[in-house]
């Protein structure tokens, strides 16, 4: 059993790794990769990260991976695998700047900043866990119900102990997915006063 709870980490992590270097791959592709191309790079990239190829190295690739990145939270791990998937209804602008928003008050208080120690509320407190329900919610109501389903599955993973870390924030959480949703939200905030400054030089009278 513990062999088992050691590996499944290291196959997660080799399929979220695989994913990333699609997604790396796409960026210089002019056409979208077809669903079954995505599979099959998946499961290649996959199996060169989790076993060892020798080279000098005695573990597989992807435990190297693990010891720089640790586990990440399942909300990243999935919003990154369903990236996969035909495309659907978009991510709330909404979700990013909640993400953003949470990361920037969570970080500097659970590293010290402060009398308030928000880390210690993923260790079992019915409120906290009360708060990350009523969010789940909130995503069904904005017609968002894969947040919806990947929050409840991060409370799941949680409950069943899934990762080393018994704490909630960590299946939520982590830093990549914190600098992703600022960027993306920084971002979002920049493209919409370029495209509203075009639009009024546009329609400028003369």
């Amino acid at each position: 059993m513990n062999s088992l709870m050691q590996i499944l980490p290291l196959v997660e992590l080799s399929i979220t790794t695989s994913v990333i270097c699609i997604w790396v791959l796409q960026k210089f592709s002019p056409n979208p990769f077809p669903f079954a191309v995505k599979l099959f790079l998946v499961l290649l990239i996959g199996n060169v990260l989790f076993w060892p190829l020798g080279l000098g190295m005695e573990l597989p690739l992807v435990a190297y991976v693990r010891g720089v990145t640790g586990d990440l939270s399942i909300v990243l791990t999935l919003l990154l695998w369903s990236s996969l998937l035909p495309s659907g209804k978009p991510m709330p602008i909404a979700f990013k700047f909640a993400v953003a928003i949470v990361a920037f008050c969570f970080y500097p208080f659970a590293l010290g900043l402060g009398m308030i120690d928000p880390y210690v509320w993923g260790y079992g407190s019915i409120a906290f866990l009360i708060a990350v329900l009523v969010f789940a919610v909130v995503c069904t109501l904005a017609n968002w119900t894969k947040g919806a389903w990947i929050i409840a599955i991060a409370i799941i993973a949680w409950a069943a102990q899934w990762h080393e870390s018994s704490n909630l924030w960590d299946y939520l959480l982590d830093p990549f997915l914190a600098i992703w949703a600022l960027i993306s939200f920084v971002g979002m905030i920049y493209r919409r006063r370029r495209d509203k400054a075009r639009s009024g030089y546009l329609f400028r009278p003369g």
